[in-house]
Formats: C-alpha cells, sequence, structure tokens
C-alpha cells in the first residue's frame, strides 16, 4: 500500500469533518426507508474510518486499524460468545460458510443479517477512503456537495424521508467547505495567504458569515407556492411502479405493516390481490393495532404466532354464544401478481381448509394470519374458510351494562399525553346527547358524514413535528382517506373512556363480469390493492369487538338489527342508495369511494385535473427545451469556454494585476489539461509549459511573479511588459 502524502493542518481538519457531516446525510434516511437497524453503531464506524484515514499515513496502519474496528462491530451487534473464543469462531465460520454457498447460488435475498452488515461496514470503509481522497487529496469538494443535494432530493420526493432540514444542512456546511476549499487551492497555487494563522481566520469568517446571511434569507423570505402539479403521481401510475409499500411522501396504495407514521397522498393501483368466492361482499380482516403514538399507529405487543392446528381458528372478535350467526362459507386465491404474505379472513372466522404443503400462524392478539409456503403453492390455490356471519341486536349493545375487564382498559384506552384537549372536547360535544355506548359509537361513526369531511386521496396533509394527525384532520385540513376517519373515530371514542382499536384489512373488492360455474347464491369478487382499507372495532362487555366504518362513502357491511321490526338492517344508509349502489357497479373500493364522495365538486374537479393536465403539457415542454439546451451547451462547451476566458481575460487586462492575472493563467491551463502535479515547483511547472507550447513567456513570467512573492508588492512590475507576456501566453492557448 502506498503512503498517502498530505499536510497535518486546521483547515484540512474542517474539510475532513464537513465531509464526514456531509456523509452523515446519505445515512440518515435508511433508518425510515430501509428496516436497517443500529444506525449510530453505523454512524460511529463511519467517523472511525474517517478519523483513521486522517490522523494515519501508513496505509498498512490504517488497513489494521479499521480491520479492527470492523471485527469489533460485528462481534457487538451479532457475536454472542466472548471475543476469538472457540465459541465466537465456530460462530462466525458457520456464518460465511452459509452466506459463501448463498453468493455461488447467486441467491443475494437469504444472506443472514450478520453477512450484509458487513458488507455495509465494508461499503462504508470504502466511502471513508474515496472522500478522503476526494477532498484532501484531489481537493474535489463540489462534486460530493451536487451528489448530496440530488440524492436528498430524490427521497424527498419519492419516499416518506422529509428532507428539507437535512438540504439546509447541506447547503450550509457546503458552502463553508467550499469557501475553505478554495482557500486550500490557493495554498497549493503558491498565493502568499497564509503567512500567520490571523490570516486563516480573515479568510473563513466573512465566508461563514455570507454562507449564514445568504441561508437565513433562503429560509424565512417570503416563498411562491409551487407553480408546476406534481410530477410523482403521473410518473409512478404510468411506469407502473405501484403496489405493496409502506411509507412514501406520495404513497402507493395497497397493504402495508408500518403505519407509525399516517398521512400523506396516494395513487391508484388496481393490481390483484386475490380473489374471494362468497355470497356477499365481505370485509377482510387482518389485523389490529393499539398504541396511538400522535402521529401513527404501533403495537404494544410483539408478536407472537401460534400454529393453527386442525384448521381450527382460535382468534374471535365477538362471542359467538352472545351474537346471532349464520353460517356461512367463503374462500379465497392469491392472484399470480400478489405478494401479500397474510390471510385475511372475514369475520366470524372459525375454521380454514390450506393447500397441501400451507402452514399458517396466528398472532392471538391482533389476529394476524401468516401464511408458509413456497410461492408455487399458493398461486391459483385456494383457502377455504368457514365462518359465522354476525348480526348484532341493537336493544343488545344498548343495554349492556358489563365494566370493561382490566386488560381491555389498560391496552385499548391509551392516548398520547399531547393529545390536544380540544379533541376531548369536539368528541364530549358530539355524543353530550347520547346515553349508551352504542348511541355514542354511532354519533362518532356518523359525525364525519354530516360535518362537512371530505374523502379524497390527493392534497393530503402530512403533520408537522409537534402536530397531531387526528388534531390536524378534525381542526385543520378536515380531508382525508380511510386512515385519517378510522385513527379519528379510534382516538374519540378512547376520550370517552370507551375501548376501541383500529383495524386493517381490504374491503370487499369488484364483482367480476364473468362468473364461473359457482354454486347458487355464490359470486366472484376481485380484491386490488385499491381495496385496502382500515376501519374502526369497539369492545362492549360479553358481547365483544362490533366493526363501525367511519369513512366517507363506505357502508359497514356487518348487519345490525332491532328485534322490534325484527328486519335486520345498517343503520343510517337509506335502502334505495343499497339498491342503487348495487345497480350500478357494485365495487367498494377506495378509488371508487374517491369519486362517489367528490360528485358534489365534480365541475371543480374536472377543471383541476384539465389545469393539471395543462400543467403537465408545459412541464414535459419545458423538460423538453431543458434538455437541449444542455444538449447545445455540452456540444458547444469548448467554443463558449474560450469565449469565457477570452472575456474574462479582457477584463483582467484592464488593470493588469501581477497576482490575479497570474492565477488566472494556471486556471486557464488546468482547465485545458495543463495541470500542475503535486510537489511540482511553479518554475518546473512554467518550463513543462514553455516545453509543450513551444514559448518562452511562462518561464518569464514565473519569476516576475516569484520577485513580486519576495517583495509583495507589483509597484515595480512594468505593467505593458506583464500584458504583452500574458496576451502571448493565452494567444497560444486559444489558438
Amino acid at each position: 500500500m502506498n503512503n498517502t502524502k498530505y499536510s497535518f493542518s486546521l483547515s484540512s481538519l474542517i474539510i475532513i469533518t464537513a465531509g464526514f457531516v456531509l456523509f452523515w446525510e446519505w445515512l440518515r434516511p435508511l433508518e425510515q426507508i430501509t428496516d436497517t437497524g443500529s444506525m449510530h453503531v453505523f454512524i460511529i464506524y463511519t467517523a472511525f474510518c474517517f478519523a483513521i484515514s486522517f490522523f494515519f499515513k501508513n496505509g498498512w496502519l490504517k488497513f489494521i486499524f479499521k480491520g479492527i474496528g470492523l471485527i469489533l462491530v460485528i462481534d457487538y451487534l451479532f457475536l454472542t460468545g466472548f471475543l476469538f473464543s472457540g465459541e465466537w469462531i465456530a460462530q462466525l465460520s458457520m456464518e460465511l460458510q452459509y452466506n459463501l454457498q448463498i453468493i455461488q447460488q447467486a441467491n443475494w435475498t437469504e444472506m443472514s443479517p450478520l453477512f450484509r452488515s458487513f458488507l455495509f461496514f465494508i461499503l462504508l470503509w470504502l466511502m471513508s477512503y474515496l472522500l478522503h481522497y476526494w477532498f484532501l487529496i484531489a481537493n474535489k469538494f463540489f462534486l460530493f456537495v451536487v451528489l448530496t443535494i440530488f440524492y436528498l432530493a430524490i427521497l424527498d420526493t419519492f419516499t416518506v424521508y422529509v428532507a428539507t432540514t437535512a438540504i439546509v444542512r447541506t447547503v450550509l456546511i457546503a458552502f463553508i467547505a467550499l469557501g475553505l476549499s478554495r482557500y486550500m487551492q490557493l495554498q497549493h497555487l503558491g498565493v502568499p495567504i497564509e503567512r500567520n494563522k490571523q490570516n486563516f481566520f480573515k479568510w473563513m469568517v466573512p465566508v461563514s458569515l455570507m454562507v449564514l446571511v445568504v441561508v437565513g434569507v433562503g429560509l424565512f423570505a417570503p416563498k411562491l407556492n409551487p407553480q408546476w402539479p406534481d410530477p410523482v403521481p403521473f410518473l409512478q401510475s404510468t411506469a407502473g411502479h405501484v403496489g405493496f409499500g409502506e411509507g412514501t411522501s406520495f404513497q402507493r396504495v395497497g397493504y402495508g405493516e408500518n403505519d407509525s407514521k399516517l398521512g400523506g397522498s396516494f395513487i391508484k393501483d388496481d393490481t390483484p390481490v386475490f380473489e374471494a368466492y362468497a355470497k356477499e361482499r365481505l370485509y377482510w380482516r387482518i389485523e389490529s393495532k393499539d398504541v396511538y403514538t400522535g402521529k401513527g399507529w404501533e403495537r404494544s405487543t410483539e408478536l407472537d404466532y401460534d400454529p393453527i392446528r386442525a384448521s381450527r381458528i382460535e382468534f374471535e372478535t365477538f362471542s359467538f354464544t352472545e351474537v346471532e350467526t349464520t353460517q356461512s362459507e367463503a374462500s379465497l386465491r392469491y392472484a399470480p401478481e400478489s405478494n401479500l404474505s397474510k390471510v385475511p379472513i372475514p369475520y366470524g372466522s372459525s375454521f380454514i381448509v390450506t393447500p397441501t404443503g400451507v402452514n399458517l400462524f396466528q398472532d392471538m392478539e391482533s389476529g394476524m394470519m401468516e401464511v408458509e409456503a413456497g410461492e408455487q403453492n399458493l398461486i391459483s390455490q385456494s383457502f377455504n374458510i368457514l365462518y359465522e356471519d354476525p348480526s348484532f341486536n341493537i336493544d343488545q349493545l344498548n343495554q349492556v351494562s358489563g365494566s370493561d375487564p382490566d386488560y381491555i382498559r389498560n391496552q385499548y384506552l391509551q392516548l398520547p399525553e399531547t393529545l390536544p384537549q380540544r379533541v376531548h372536547d369536539l368528541a364530549a360535544e358530539i355524543v353530550k346527547e347520547e346515553q349508551t355506548r352504542y348511541e355514542k359509537a354511532k354519533a362518532i361513526e356518523g359525525y364525519f358524514g354530516s360535518n362537512g369531511y371530505t374523502y379524497q386521496t390527493e392534497d393530503v396533509s402530512v403533520p408537522e413535528q409537534g402536530e397531531d394527525y387526528v388534531d390536524q384532520f378534525l381542526f385543520e385540513t378536515m380531508v382525508g382517506y380511510c386512515d385519517n376517519f378510522s385513527t379519528s373515530m379510534v382516538v374519540m371514542l378512547r376520550s370517552l373512556d370507551i375501548p376501541a382499536r383500529w383495524v386493517k384489512g381490504f374491503t370487499g373488492g369488484n364483482l367480476q363480469p364473468d362468473q364461473e360455474n359457482l354454486p347458487d347464491g355464490y359470486n366472484l369478487y376481485e380484491i386490488t390493492n385499491n381495496n385496502a382499507h382500515s376501519w374502526v372495532e369497539v369492545y362492549f362487555p360479553e358481547v365483544g369487538w362490533v366493526p363501525f366504518e367511519p369513512t366517507s362513502g363506505f357502508t359497514n357491511p356487518t348487519e345490525f338489527y332491532q328485534e322490534t321490526s325484527g328486519e335486520a338492517l345498517t343503520p343510517e344508509v337509506p335502502e334505495e342508495a343499497v339498491e342503487e349502489e348495487l345497480a350500478e357497479d357494485p365495487a367498494q373500493q377506495e378509488t371508487e369511494n374517491v369519486e362517489t364522495a367528490q360528485e358534489e365538486n365534480s365541475e371543480t374537479s374536472t377543471g383541476n385535473d384539465q389545469e393539471n393536465n395543462n400543467g403537465l403539457i408545459w412541464l414535459i415542454g419545458f423538460a423538453i427545451l431543458i434538455a437541449a439546451a444542455f444538449i447545445l451547451i455540452f456540444w458547444k462547451r469548448k467554443e463558449i469556454r474560450d469565449w469565457y476566458d477570452k472575456r474574462k481575460w479582457g477584463n483582467i487586462a484592464k488593470r493588469m494585476e501581477l497576482d490575479k492575472s497570474y492565477l488566472y493563467v494556471l486556471d486557464v491551463l488546468a482547465r485545458r489539461g495543463f495541470h500542475r502535479n503535486k510537489g511540482q515547483t511553479l518554475r518546473q511547472y512554467a518550463r513543462l509549459i514553455d516545453e509543450k507550447m513551444g514559448i518562452n513567456e511562462m518561464m518569464e513570467l514565473t519569476l516576475i511573479y516569484e520577485q513580486y512573492l519576495y517583495r509583495g508588492s507589483d509597484e515595480k512590475v512594468d505593467k505593458d511588459k506583464l500584458r504583452r507576456l500574458v496576451q502571448k501566453i493565452m494567444d497560444q492557448i486559444f489558438a
């Protein structure tokens, strides 16, 4: 290994520190947009590698220390035995043997976490070497700054990561580092700018102040609203890059497990997930969550899967003995495009028959059912489900008098301490005329549809730092989709001391036009990513968990009835509306409900769509013009460079200051490939230029410049002679 040669100085230390901080901006988003954990360890190791690269000149010492650091962090994260013990070495050997086999088989997704982390640490090691070379040896800082800004802008546009403060930090650090980088370049060129330490601070203080002022003005100055329509939804939907996904700034509709940060718009996706054979349109339940954080939902307990034995589903949401049910049967079949590893089930599911070779496991707390099988075993094979379709007696729900069990109260009344008081006050206002738990739940369920709350999937806000998700929806935006409505209902119920939980799954899907030969009364429904949905379950003592549907444009498929009439009904849904819905396209997916919920604003929506289309056309045209301009500039780059250099030389020649003239000649020569090697004196460099160009003026000009450096003044320099020398060199360069 070669020894890296550079000089230690305060300026070089600041440059490498700024480089590390910029590289840190590349690592920050990983915790949000990937499943990478223990990010603090990766950051500490990166800082360690940067420090070793800076303080050690010997390549072998760098290799040894970085290797030792790598072993220590791998041991800290994954290995259980004592360092370098027999158990430790055996565990590490097994990991290496397993992963080498995986690599030979090109089965990259099966690599173990230890080996994936090991490769990532190697990447950080290499990046520390590369960036150290860029910043201190090659003195090229600008390229990495541009790449960092592009990286952050792309993540901010297409993922959940909000890069606003990251870009501000990057600009602030980058411009100060660029000023310092220029200072180091002038040092390298031999300009006498650091005869004492005070000159360093005289250089950096105004640079830092200027950057702080510019960034401050940029932050606090008034800004125009976006002038172009958001191209992300168009690009994603056109390219077909939609389906399952979690947490993007403009999300892809579909089922995902990460609900810790709700909000933001999403785009439609009609990719099939599964087909259902059933007598009626059902809600297909996957899981519930119980901890509201103010930003989204999490679980209070880890998933604990129990195997489903003898096809018996032990998980129950309501009491089969207390609720009137009708035995029914349904089946689902995964679509070839699906990558869903969960098994959605209807309410009241009691038995499930699986294909051969398929094993099922269920978490008894949330109800989530996981399927374990090879892909070839799932596609086009059916899961047959026997379920007890519930009909809830309204009189019974109104008359429940038992107290809630302690475990229910402890788990399903949780609310964050930061929840604004006005949410509590609004919930109390809504139910002030109601007496029973059922009446209160129905009052909150119906509140949204009668108070101007709008269902929409675009232009949906994400709560800012310190802002509550429910509070923002209830009092600020009043627009959103199922997550906004369902979360708000659960939170308001809990504020009234009524246990409730948030539920996820799929709505009933589309009735397929071409029905296969099915038994009487059965229909075939296609459930797509558009049908991913969330709703609410409310706890009633002795009865269990009862589903409610607060989202505008959706109706609860579960039946409620009153003994006085003997008729099953879904309250507050007019019979004519149900018949009309069935007479038309009967799909209950979210995308169709968006159109239903927005019919009153159809003229405005049409106008907005037209504006968006026109804006998109202008955006495409503008992008074409920009691309053409870049192509023209690239094609004419040499002519543009010569024109710029000649124009700048004309300005310099008017005053003919020796230092500016000489440095300008060096810059022009460097841009045309005549680079000055590290350690090469000015005389050696001038002699080389004279030989290549067949002139003597470069050496003569250099001697004059060296005399100026010793005297510290150019008063005795003949300006006319200087102008002739530089002009002769410039003519030769432009020839």
